[in-house]
């Protein structure tokens, strides 16, 4: 069989004429039915390395993600290029599933989109191997390692899948990933032989700064009247996302805020209103950036501490795509390190209580033991506490473990329009029409205004249906809601709720299988996560670019030369090597043993100069990683790790 032409498919599809560096190399390993490792850093990329071998090669490509906005965006955007795809995710009814599913197995769908729990169901397995499957891709791949920073364990079960389509290469990719996530990530998807694909994490144009600041928000005005263009702000709660942008609003600062509770539309003209350029700064928790590629943002602000390297590393990799200049910028305090400690402690509720709001959840939506399966809820998890007399922050933590775990999915608000689809054929609609003149002009306003209404789901607007049928829009609901009764469409309001979504039929909270080793072990994982984020903006010495490259297991990297820790080095007037060798020489001294600044400088015996000592000293004492007590006494501030 012939290869296909990668460079066509690009050109035609995309309207790029080349690839970035070692796309082609991924594609092609994938063309070659090569199982497959990515490791692209945020913006490198990713989603051509599926999408060209998917449309280059003969049948449909299964893409695995758990982030369900981002397989929305991609649906959508792979359709606006004239390229059939769906999307699987909880919140659809049976009926768009089955006619997603059907579509694949006997239409011309090229891409079908869908949640690692979706992809381990008994349809989607009876229906799998009456596909012609190209490429399996599978995307967030550390997902699928107790050792990344976000592992699901419904990602141990898409080996299962591949024993259905034992012919089908898979393509497997993610942003982070440390050496030990990357051998992890192949045993677990049963990689026939390594093929990793590694580009180099180094972003040479991004300068990392880290600032100890008490008034975070005076540094973050200066940053923003200070850097040109566009940028974002991260914080960790909703309600600061409004204080923040407001008084960037009132310090002249074109800015909004974004989170994942705001309605769907308001979401979409936010973002639609930065990416354009209306809004200069927008202010989020970490809802927002995921498959965004807007290319020059210039800068990149963290008012709180992320829980891990891999998800700063990840939020701090959107600034600067473009190859010119951007700061990573990371403001925190003392007491910024101490509540890190708190969430990490918060976000494992204690096994007992995970189990309690599980039964709770059961109760609250009258379920009977082993139903409910895949069922989807309106749920208000402000109510769902109240009505149990529960801390809303204890619920949310222990859904998330209920939904790692495979139990639960649990949607924030997204944005899903109405849509419809005829359940009887053309014929069979026709004799309604005769039979039932009432709704004849109604199905013909339908008929107009949308396509493909027999073979799938149309997103519809119910405003635009009743301005063209001169009717209110309450009445365009009631007449679509009376034909889905009579079962000649089928009509799916739209939902702007937060959806929960039993994976499993309900059981008794004490059949719950999250054994308490497992629990300890990914405790203790995250908490070495944590603590490694904290040795990064504590570090004195350490190159903030050259600690990250490190974390991820690059040990080749040079120091980046731009970060603050790099900048005050080079103030100094000392290389890399003589940085480090006084800093941890000082360090030493000082914990060892009661000291003052004439006695340490004294004791400091080494080959360099005496005006480079000193340099070193002021540097250390300038940024407070030494201080003095009132009897002149030192104290070292600036952590173990250098």
């Amino acid at each position: 069989m012939s290869q296909p032409d990668l460079h066509s498919v690009l050109l035609k599809y995309w309207g790029f004429s080349s690839f970035r560096p070692m796309q082609e190399d991924i594609i092609q390993s994938a063309v070659d039915g090569n199982d497959t490792l990515a490791l692209l850093p945020t913006g490198g990329g990713k989603s051509l390395c599926y999408q060209v071998p998917g449309m280059a090669m003969e049948g449909l490509c299964i893409v695995v993600s758990p982030l369900i906005a981002l397989m929305k965006d991609q649906v959508q955007a792979l359709r606006d290029k004239g390229i059939k795809a769906v999307g699987i995710y909880h919140g659809l009814s049976k009926a768009e599933i089955d006619n997603a599913v059907d579509n694949c197995v006997y239409g011309d769908v090229k891409f079908l989109y869908m949640s690692p729990e979706r992809l381990a169901t008994d349809l989607i397995r009876s229906r799998i191997v009456k596909m012609k499957v190209n490429l399996l891709a599978i995307d967030e791949a550390h997902c699928i390692s107790q050792w990344g920073y976000d592992f699901r364990p419904p990602y141990l079960r898409i080996a299962e899948i591949r024993e259905l389509i034992p012919h089908t290469p898979l393509l497997a990719l993610t942003a982070t990933a440390t050496r030990q996530v990357v051998t992890d990530i192949q045993d677990k998807l049963g990689f026939s032989k390594p093929k990793v694909f590694q580009k180099s994490f180094e972003r040479k144009n991004l300068a990392y700064v880290v600032f100890k600041e008490e008034d975070k928000l005076r540094k973050l005005l200066k940053v923003a009247n200070n850097v040109n263009g566009t940028g974002v702000v991260y914080v960790r709660n909703r309600k600061r996302t409004r204080e923040i942008a407001d008084w960037l609003m009132q310090q002249g600062i074109s800015a909004d805020f974004y989170h994942a509770g705001l309605d769907s539309r308001e979401r979409d003209a936010r973002q639609d209103a930065w990416m354009k350029e209306r809004t200069r700064v927008i202010v989020s928790t970490n809802a927002f950036g995921m498959g965004i590629d807007k290319p020059n943002v210039r800068f990149v602000v963290h008012m709180d501490l992320p829980d891990s390297p891999e998800a700063y590393f990840q939020e701090a990799g959107r600034g600067g795509r473009d190859g010119n200049k951007a700061y990573a910028i990371l403001l925190f305090n003392q007491s910024d390190l101490i509540d890190l400690r708190k969430f990490h402690e918060r976000s494992f509720p204690p096994l007992k209580d995970i189990k309690t709001i599980y039964n709770c959840l059961g109760n609250y939506y009258q379920l009977a033991m082993g139903s409910g399966k895949d069922q989807s809820m309106p749920f208000d998890m402000v109510a769902f506490a109240n009505h149990y007399h529960m801390d809303p922050f204890l619920v949310f933590n222990a859904l998330g473990f209920l939904e790692k775990e495979g139990y639960l999915a649990v949607s924030e608000a997204l944005s899903n329009p109405s849509r419809i689809m005829f359940m009887v054929n053309n014929e069979a609609l026709y004799r309604f029409q005769v039979a039932n003149p009432r709704y004849d002009p109604f199905i013909k306003v339908l008929l107009r205004s949308y396509s493909g209404l027999f073979t799938e789901f149309s997103k519809i607007r119910e405003q635009d249906i009743a301005r063209r049928s001169g009717i209110d829009t309450e009445l365009v609901r009631k007449m679509l809601n009376a034909l889905h009764q009579m079962q000649i469409l089928h009509y799916k309001a739209q939902n702007e709720k937060p959806l929960i979504t039993f994976l499993q039929g309900r059981m008794a909270a004490t059949d719950l299988t999250i054994s308490r080793e497992v629990y300890k072990e990914r405790k203790l994982f995250a908490k070495q996560r944590m603590q490694a984020m904290i040795d990064y903006v504590v570090a004195a010495t350490t190159c903030r670019s050259l600690y990250l490259l490190n974390y991820f297991g690059e040990t080749t990297a040079r120091r980046c030369g731009q970060c603050d820790v790099c900048l005050e080095q080079n103030k100094a007037g000392v290389t890399d090597y003589e940085y480090k060798q006084l800093a941890n020489l000082i360090r030493k001294h000082i914990q060892e043993e009661q000291i003052s600044m004439e006695e340490l400088i004294r004791k400091l015996d080494i080959n360099i100069s005496e005006e480079k000592a000193m340099n070193v000293l002021r540097h250390l004492r300038d940024n407070q990683h030494i201080v003095e007590d009132s009897e002149t006494i030192l104290h070292w501030k600036g952590g173990d790790k250098e």
